[in-house]
């Protein structure tokens, strides 16, 4: 998504209307989102070229596939503490399924990895009447705006058979990555044009040295002219030889022919080392531990140290992205009166799910310090309520107040009653 252009001037705007070009299609940033631009190292950037890194790969299926997953409620605000409000339509299109052809986790995947690349994320909205009943996903990529002469945003779509059709900016859900003017998200592929560039450099330097064997380039010397059909015939059979599948084959140099290295060794060009360093540029780029992505190093990546890039990951990571789609949820698709007793909220518990330990202590601490009962725990783990002193808040017995030491409880003084009352009972036999 690019942001609006600047408006055309008359005499450009009724040569393109006379000509029946469209405004937008004269315009290079427009067809730089499907072709991609070119950075310093030489290398095209576009979507389709950066996905093509391992790590920009796999930085974006992290972030995108984790917070797909996790639950996504809307609450309501009660005088007794929250409750899901399942009665309301926005409910089941963020819970389950935000239109017919997409799951709640596909949708949100979809819409992450959107904002992650290209800094926005549009849905439309479906209505039936006033009532809200779908979010339908929109490529940002097909997405245009410009100003009419009024000044006014027109947004145009793209379809994916070749047609254009207007859209309401009313009916956009628009959830902007991180900006610098509060409105428009700045894209990953524009902004980190250069790293992606030099990590697709290397990667294809490295292919190319492969295929030579991992052999440098090299340059065939000889002390006469060749007529043109030996230069055939000699790269000819240099090229039979070439390339890693034939390397161990010996090459055949006649008639004084020598052999020089032209161009730098692998080793020299330390391909490796700058390889290694384009994984961490990318995961940089979008915050990413290098060893979450299986970029391998000496730091420990299990027990202790796992667990703290873990909880790094979701304070420094994903927490942004959360607290973002949470607050654009609250804002666009809530109205004003909603607003003021409902809230939608994603549940970070969701991640505990894949530790079983981690999760017995966490419910541990809730339960017996009084804020779970045990029947929440049951519903948090899909098991039948038992009900009765099931459904009780209950804390530890030694955790008392301070003023309240000393002080016969309410078992006590009823322990000490029914004591009184048998022995008044034997007395009277006596």
């Amino acid at each position: 998504m690019k942001k609006p252009q600047k408006k055309v001037g008359k005499v450009k705007s009724a040569i393109l209307n006379w000509l029946g070009v469209p405004i937008e299609l004269t315009d290079g940033d427009f067809w730089a989102q499907y072709y991609g631009t070119t950075n310093s190292a030489g290398q095209k950037i576009s979507e389709k070229t950066v996905m093509s890194l391992s790590a920009a790969w796999a930085c974006t299926r992290l972030i995108s596939e984790t917070i797909g997953t996790l639950p996504l409620k809307l609450y309501e605000k009660t005088s007794s503490g929250r409750v899901e409000a399942t009665n309301h339509p926005l409910y089941p299109i963020l819970r389950r399924s935000p239109n017919a052809s997409s799951t709640s986790s596909t949708f949100w995947e979809a819409n992450t990895a959107a904002i992650l690349l290209r800094g926005n994320g549009f849905s439309e909205k479906k209505f039936i009447g006033n009532r809200l009943v779908a979010l339908d996903f929109l490529a940002p990529s097909r997405i245009t705006a410009q100003k009419d002469s009024q000044g006014e945003l027109q947004w145009k779509y793209l379809e994916s058979n070749g047609k254009q059709r207007d859209l309401k900016q009313e009916n956009l859900f628009h959830i902007p990555g991180f900006s610098l003017d509060g409105k428009w998200g700045l894209s990953t592929i524009s902004y980190g044009a250069a790293v992606f560039g030099s990590a697709l450099a290397s990667t294809e330097a490295a292919n190319k040295t492969f295929e030579r064997g991992l052999m440098p380039t090299t340059a065939l010397t000889i002390d006469k002219v060749l007529k043109p059909e030996q230069r055939k015939e000699y790269r000819a059979s240099i090229e039979s030889i070439g390339g890693a599948v034939n390397s161990g084959k010996t090459a055949l140099l006649e008639g004084g022919m020598g052999i020089e290295t032209i161009g730098i060794k692998p080793s020299d060009a330390q391909l490796l080392e700058s390889r290694n360093y384009s994984v961490e540029e990318v995961c940089r780029w979008f915050r990413v531990d290098p060893s979450m992505v299986g970029h391998g190093g000496k730091d420990s990546n299990w027990g202790t140290g796992l667990e703290q890039k873990l909880i790094g990951f979701l304070t420094f990571t994903l927490r942004p992205w959360l607290t973002r789609i949470e607050q654009n949820i609250n804002k666009r698709l809530l109205s004003p009166g909603d607003q003021l007793k409902y809230y939608a909220e994603f549940s970070i518990e969701g991640l505990l799910r894949a530790d079983s330990a981690a999760r017995a202590s966490f419910y541990s601490v809730m339960v017996n310090n009084g804020l779970f009962t045990r029947d929440e725990v049951r519903k948090l783990e899909n098991m039948p309520l038992k009900g009765g002193n099931a459904d009780v808040l209950t804390v530890q017995t030694a955790m008392a107040p301070l003023d309240s030491l000393g002080q016969a409880t309410d078992g006590d003084r009823a322990r000490a009653a029914l004591s009184d009352w048998l022995n008044k009972g034997e007395e009277e036999k006596s």
